[in-house]
């Protein structure tokens, strides 16, 4: 990330934090959404459950966030139908 903002190069990354910290945009799984299954399948293990009879999930929550702030600071208009797809705007 500090090299795409020491050279002023527009990037996207897999997480949240990433936008948050001062990236353009992300796109990626939801890390909270991610940790709850996690801990409902250790919940499950405690209370007897055989691992391999858990089910193997995909992820089915993900995060576009888009970072306003990092936008205007690269000289970049971000279009409106984007934003309105946004699951968070950072301004």
């Amino acid at each position: 990330m500090a090299l795409a903002s020491r050279y002023a190069v527009p990037a996207i990354y897999e997480a949240r934090e990433y936008a948050t910290a001062g990236g353009l945009m992300s796109y990626g799984i939801s890390l909270a959404n991610a940790y709850r299954q996690a801990g409902v399948y250790v919940g499950q293990i405690l209370k007897g459950v055989k691992p391999s009879d858990l089910p193997v999930l995909q992820p089915t929550k993900f995060d576009f966030v888009i970072n306003l702030k990092t936008a205007k600071a690269l000289g970049l208009t971000i279009p409106d139908k984007l934003l309105a797809i946004a699951d968070e705007v950072i301004e």
